[in-house]
This record gives C-alpha cells, structure tokens and sequence, in this order.
C-alpha cells in the first residue's frame, strides 16, 4: 500500500475502512430540539453501539481492517502536539457566547490528560448544568451550551475518499460542517494521513456545500455526484474542476435528485454493489437528469445533459454492455417508500456482489439475493433512526484496484 489512500470504485474489495462508534452524543439528544440536530427520532445508545460493534465485526470478520474516527483524531492531536490549537479551532465553531463559557470550557478540555476522552467530549457536546459560571442566566431556556454531534457515526459525509486523496467538504448545516474539524487534523496532522501525505481536491472553507453521501466512485476514470438538498452543483464543478486537474479521473457524472429529506443523498437512492448492478429507489427514476461533466480547454469544464435511458448512461460510463437497476421494494410502491425511509438503498460493498444491509428491509434484500448477491445483514432498529445505512457508516480508506478488462 504505497499510498495511505487508494479508492479506485465503488466495489473493489475493502481492505480498511474507518467508522465511528456512536457515543455520549446520542444521549444529548432531545425531542425538543430533534430538528436543530438532523434527527428525528432517538436512538437507545446501548443498543446503538451494539448494532455498530456487529457491523464493525462483519467487516473485520471479512478480512477489513477498521479504523475509528476518535482514534485517529487522537493520535493526530498527540503526534503533532497541537491540542491547544484544536481545541481553540473547535470553541471558535462552537457558538458559545460567553466569553466566561468559553474560558471555562477550554479550561475542562485542556485539562483532559486522556486526548481520545478529550475527543470524545469535544462530540458529545456540553451541557449547562456541567458549566457551573453559567448558572442558567446566558442563551435563555436552550439546556445545552455546545451542541453534541450525533450525526458523527455516518462517517461518510464529512469528507470523501477518491483516488488517492481526499474531498474535505463544506457541509449542508452548521451542526455538521462542525464534522470535518476532525478530518482536516487527521489529514494535517496524523503520521500516516497527515503531512500532506493525502491531497485534497475540496476544502472545508469553500462557500458551497457538498457531503459525501453524495459523492460515489463508479471507476477509476468516473464519479457520480448527487446534486441534492445536501449538495449544490456550484461544489459539483468546483470538485471536477480540481480532481481533472490533480487525478486521472476524467469524468463526473451529476446525478439531479429532489432537494428534500426524503431523499437528502444519492447513496440513500443509488448505489453499486456490482460490476454491472446497482440498487436504486424507483421514486427517482422518472423526473432523474444526468449531466456529464468532462476536461475542456484552458482549465474549463464541459457540461452536457445526457440523453438515453439510466441504464444505458451507467453502461457507457463503466464500459459495459448493460447493467441491471435493482429497486428498493421491487414493484410494490409501499414497500419501497418505507424500505427506502429503512435505507434499503444504502449498501456497503466489500467485494464484487457482497454486501452490507440491514435485515429489516426484507423485500429489497430478497430482490438482491435473487441477483445473485451475497448479503451480510445487520439488525439496524437503532442506527436505522438517524436516517442512514451501512454506506452512510463507513468511509473506505483501501480498496482493491478492479481487474483491468
């Protein structure tokens, strides 16, 4: 493994991959305030981490080698020596009024001797009651002083993996784009992945938003990115602009979705489990446009809507005769919204035709089995609840190349 990234497609088999275990920062959840932090619902922490330690065990058990999040951050923070300064980056977007909090607050952090405990509380968020200067007189009824971050165990959007770098992204709200502090001090600062050691073709300053739930890579010459809720197609060209000018890859693929919840990624949609095969919600199919986005002149990019069918625009890109569409719910439509809502969409591969799914969504995974596809199925009742599935947990750092044709 020459290089410490290396993802060449969607289903080359995984070799390590990172996720984060769901922590404390479940339990600062609050009904009241579900919207404000991208949930609807709460998850039963306990359970949640032992679905997410069966996960992590089916990819390991697979011959996968899982890095954590948390850890990684920690050991970048150590290796560098730059624990002061994270921890005044992390306050400067933690939207603390009081400059006393604020004190206060560092003063805790700092005062941590352990940097993963420290890591962990920096996600877990702060509640009022812990700070004891407030005394309940700043930012009226609201019980917490920094928010937790209970989106953190989709590792998937925060930054995206392609090739041998990295998209640091700017997110779609202010309560995740606090994320991807963590990515960039892992990518500036860790032994193995910081150092410039993995470059970046997106950067977390940008002003337009993209997540990594939308950004899939078909081939080693191809990505497909959704145009969503949570991504603008402003960040579409900026990306394609910079990975045709520092990568081989020579086409992007713009996926337009509706700009909802519902759908919020093109992988809670649209993902590739095969050579030939994808899963795809059939909602989509019907209003669905793609444009290809190639290399001009001078540094320009060409932008055409593309014509045909999905199917046949999947098989021009991978060079392929055909490929099937496998539909969330098969043919019955209520199946379908409710195994999509349960992301029956969002598979993990981790090798040509094997699969990560959660077993609730018992129509569309028999609909996959009958393609020939091997299924690993995870019970998901709590991790299911923050609206994600085994692609939205995982971010492959390695991946085998494909066979060359």
């Amino acid at each position: 493994m020459n290089n410490p990234i290396h993802v060449t497609s969607e289903i080359g088999q995984l070799k390590k991959v990172m996720l984060h275990r769901p922590g404390k920062e479940l339990d600062n959840l609050m009904p009241d305030y579900l919207d404000r932090l991208l949930f609807d619902d709460i998850p039963y922490l306990e359970e949640a981490q032992r679905e997410h330690d069966a996960f992590a065990k089916i990819l390991s058990d697979n011959g996968v080698e899982v890095l954590y999040l948390e850890k990684l951050v920690a050991e970048a923070i150590d290796d560098a020596d730059v624990k002061e300064a994270f921890v005044d980056e992390w306050l400067s977007e933690a939207n603390v009024d009081s400059q006393a909090a604020k004190d206060a607050v560092r003063t805790h952090l700092l005062n941590m001797d352990d940097t993963f405990e420290m890591v962990l509380k920096t996600m877990e968020g702060f509640k009022k009651s812990k700070i004891e200067i407030l005394a309940g007189k700043h930012l009226a009824d609201y019980p917490l002083l920094v928010d937790p971050m209970p989106n953190l165990y989709f590792t998937r959007d925060p930054f995206a993996t392609m090739g041998n770098g990295v998209s640091l992204n700017h997110m779609y709200s202010e309560t995740r784009n606090r994320e991807t502090i963590y990515g960039k001090y892992i990518f500036e600062h860790h032994p193995e992945y910081g150092g410039g050691a993995v470059p970046l073709y997106y950067n977390r300053n940008e002003t337009t938003r993209i997540e990594g739930g939308d950004e899939l890579v078909l081939s080693k010459n191809t990505l497909a990115i959704g145009i969503s809720q949570r991504t603008d197609a402003r960040s579409v060209e900026k990306l394609a602009k910079n990975i045709f000018e520092k990568t081989d890859f020579t086409h992007v693929l713009g996926f337009v979705i509706a700009s909802n919840r519902k759908f919020m990624h093109l992988d809670t949609v649209f993902t590739m489990i095969d050579y030939n095969k994808f899963t795809i919600h059939p909602e989509i199919e019907s209003g669905l446009k793609v444009y290809e986005i190639t290399k001009g002149e001078d540094g320009q990019i060409n932008i055409d809507l593309t014509e045909g069918t999905l199917e046949n625009v999947l098989a021009n890109a991978l060079g392929v005769d055909q490929v099937t569409l496998i539909r969330t719910g098969g043919d019955d439509i209520v199946a379908a919204a409710r195994e999509q809502w349960n992301d029956g969409s969002n598979t993990l591969t981790i090798a040509p035709g094997v699969v990560v799914v959660y077993d609730r969504n018992t129509v569309t995974n028999k609909k996959l089995e009958e393609a020939g596809i091997e299924l690993h199925k995870l019970r998901g009742s709590e991790l299911v609840r923050g609206r994600g599935g085994p692609r939205c947990m995982s971010m492959p750092f390695y991946r085998e190349d494909l066979p060359e044709k």
